[in-house]
């Protein structure tokens, strides 16, 4: 019996090895299975991320080409506005020189801008010599009116 009890006790721990190494196994395939499943979803993911990027990338590039077209365009405009303006800054200048070159042929010239520009030079001589020029003409209508009376 010695040789039944010696099997007995070394049959016991091999069954309870299989039944242990039933859950084991299966939580292995389950494992394997879950990594599996984790790699698809991780693969998914990345190509979804390249997807995204590249989307991106297309929308950046639009972006920046309808950016720079606009940029070129308001370059364009404002270097017409330019011309415009300098063509309009001319067209006034030979409008004026024309309008002073009429007035000087006529005899015309603007008294009112020439004195003015004098009093604004020398304001205080300006004052001083048209009151010395009123003086001038009282004096001499003074005179004038004496010469008459002799």
């Amino acid at each position: 019996m010695a040789d039944a009890d010696s099997s007995t006790p070394s049959s016991a721990p091999l069954s309870a090895k299989k039944e242990n190494l039933t859950p084991i196994g299966s939580k292995i395939t389950e494992l394997n299975e879950s990594r599996s499943e984790l790699l698809n979803r991780i693969q998914s993911l990345k190509q979804d991320l390249q997807n995204w990027r590249s989307k991106l990338d297309t929308q950046v590039n639009t972006y920046r080409s309808e950016l720079s077209e606009l940029k070129k365009s308001l370059n364009v405009e404002v270097e017409h506005l330019r011309t415009e303006f300098q063509e309009l800054r001319t067209t006034l200048q030979q409008q004026q020189e024309d309008v002073t070159t009429s007035l000087r042929n006529l005899g015309l010239q603007d008294v009112s801008v020439e004195s003015n520009e004098i009093q604004h030079q020398h304001p205080v001589e300006s004052s001083d010599k048209e009151d010395a020029d009123k003086a001038k003409k009282d004096g001499l209508t003074e005179e004038k009116g004496n010469e008459a009376e002799n």
